[in-house]
């Protein structure tokens, strides 16, 4: 079963659509369990109370307001819709010109939030993304001038391009939902997500994040270059007149707000998961630490990650529970930033990818 980042146009394989499918007249991609007849991976008790078909409704808006500004990215949105709902931070990797930072401007645009971008170059300090003190002459005091970090979508564009000095200093906002300064917390906006990008082309005077650091991305997105008619489709609507640094423009407008997504989010909280299917998704973490290819596997905290994407997709789907399918579903963007190889794995070809390929087709599903 493939990825929702994998195939951009499409659903992971085997699923509904996750936001489309709330349309009045479809039926959600699998109907809550039975008491008597769970289906594979449903809790045997009482059915739980379906998701609410207004909130995924809205959520589905959402998709199709991006794509009035942003073409051929719906498995992108899908998941980044997946990290608001998990209050998770994402690490978008693609070639620059894939319309990564129009994706984060049009999501925030069509959900209502605010948004900063700060562009990390090797001089940026800390002080320059969480703020900092500044001495006021007129009072002889001192007061706290926030940096960017104080909204609701952080783009953190080319990441990898600053000191870890720098980078550090989104370690206690990704982790704690604040920033000290002056031995002083101060709690960030709900939601706050950090939407980190990274060139995956050039390494010359790049700082890798520490496995530290890329152990808090709830996800890391591969954006791939666009199918011929997407680009075609790209090139005929700047023709038209379209310009990217407009979205009003556009006809992109706000469908969705943070309450919406409170509300989702106490949906998701309530989406069921049998022992069996939590043992299974503890089996793949584990079995990344004994794969003879990787030198560093999925931690407990990957673990945990991949049970709060895995609920998110299921509820997307309109269902009240997680199956097996779902870990199968979000493994490979939850977990191949978590995993390290080793070298000489490394020099013979291997990739994450085909690592966590091998996990999954060794790791017995539960029936």
């Amino acid at each position: 079963m493939t990825e929702p980042i994998e195939t951009p146009a499409a659903p992971p394989a085997g699923a509904s659509a996750p936001v489309a499918a709330a349309a009045p007249q479809q039926a959600p991609a699998t109907s809550a369990p039975q008491p008597a007849a769970a289906p594979n991976g449903a809790p045997a008790a009482s059915a739980p109370r379906a998701p609410s078909h207004e909130l995924r409704s809205a959520l589905a808006a959402v998709r199709t307001e991006v794509g009035k500004a942003v073409v051929g990215q719906d498995s992108a949105v899908t998941s980044l819709l997946i990290a608001l709902l998990c209050r998770g931070h994402v690490l978008l990797e693609g070639v620059p010109g894939v319309a990564k930072t129009l994706l984060v401007r049009t999501l925030a645009a069509s959900l209502d939030l605010d948004t900063k971008r700060v562009q990390f170059t090797p001089d940026l300090m800390p002080g320059d993304v969480t703020g900092s003190l500044v001495y006021d002459a007129r009072t002889a005091e001192f007061s706290f001038r926030e940096g960017p970090v104080f909204t609701n979508l952080l783009l953190a564009d080319e990441i990898n391009r600053t000191p870890p000095k720098t980078q550090a200093s989104l370690l206690e906002a990704m982790e704690e939902r604040q920033v000290s300064v002056d031995g002083l917390p101060r709690l960030l906006p709900d939601p706050f997500v950090v939407i980190a990008t990274q060139n995956p082309v050039e390494y010359e005077g790049t700082y890798p994040l520490p496995e530290a650091q890329l152990d808090r991305f709830l996800l890391k997105l591969v954006l791939p270059l666009p199918e011929r008619e997407q680009e075609v489709e790209v090139l005929a609507r700047h023709a038209a007149g379209f310009d990217p640094r407009n979205l009003r423009a556009a006809g992109v407008r706000p469908v969705a707000d943070a309450a919406v997504l409170e509300a989702a989010r106490a949906e998701v909280a309530r989406v069921q998961v049998a022992r069996e299917v939590l043992g299974y998704a503890v089996d793949v973490c584990r079995a990344t630490r004994f794969s003879p290819s990787l030198s560093l596997g999925v931690s407990p905290r990957g673990a945990t990650a991949l049970l709060a994407a895995s609920r998110a997709w299921a509820w997307l789907s309109g269902r009240s529970y997680v199956t097996p399918d779902d870990i199968k579903a979000l493994a490979h963007p939850t977990l191949r930033h978590r995993v390290q190889l080793r070298a000489e794995a490394e020099l013979e070809g291997v990739t994450p990818e085909g690592v966590l390929d091998t996990v999954l087709a060794s790791v017995p599903v539960p029936r």
